[in-house]
């Protein structure tokens, strides 16, 4: 039988918690897992760990468990969790933070989650708002899903809500800058 020691374990993950912390500006160690954060939170009946589960992965350090789990790719940041919360622990941010963290790491557990980020992203540098059909097209492209929703264009178009050429706006240039801003002052990363 194989024990494992609970003091190493931890501080094993003290170094991983530590830099979470220090990259959300989250303290991590005021939760005290009172679950409101977990009750409030539309999208927990879909993730494998709730809300506060993933706090206390991070304030135990089990950095592969929280890089892994699918609840990071499926926060929706719309701090109903940070708004509730009695010890304003930022739940959002800690989430943005867990995702770059498992991107760097290469342990993107909702690939497709992912993929719209970064195509949405692209998009708005690209055109300075979101174009949808492209997105969408692309999207279908690059997830392997050729024919998902092809039959809902049509009827957006017609209803003014997609439009097959892209609207730029008119100073597309500081949208660009913001950008350029965001990736030199991240070293470049992905965003």
């Amino acid at each position: 039988m194989k024990t494992i020691e609970l003091s190493s374990v931890l501080t094993a993950g003290k170094a991983f918690t530590a830099k979470v912390e220090a990259d959300s500006k989250v303290n991590v160690r005021s939760c005290y897992q009172c679950g409101k954060c977990s009750a409030g939170c539309p999208a927990a009946y879909a993730m494998d760990y709730a809300p506060h589960q993933v706090i206390r992965m991070v304030q135990l350090g089990l950095e592969d468990r929280v890089l892994s789990s699918h609840a990071i790719w499926l926060c929706a940041s719309c701090e109903n969790c940070i708004t509730r919360c009695p010890r304003d622990v930022d739940l959002p941010a800690l989430m943005d933070t867990l995702r770059r963290a498992a991107y760097k790491k290469g342990t993107v557990a909702e690939k497709n989650v992912a993929l719209f980020n970064n195509l949405f992203l692209q998009s708005v540098e690209t055109y300075g708002r979101p174009h949808e059909m492209s997105m969408m097209m692309r999207y279908n492209m690059k997830s392997g899903q050729l024919m998902k929703d092809v039959f809902r264009g049509p009827e957006l178009m017609k209803r003014g809500k997609m439009s097959l050429r892209p609207e730029k706006i008119r100073d597309n240039g500081a949208v660009r800058r913001i950008f350029g801003r965001v990736r030199a002052s991240s070293g470049g990363e992905q965003l």
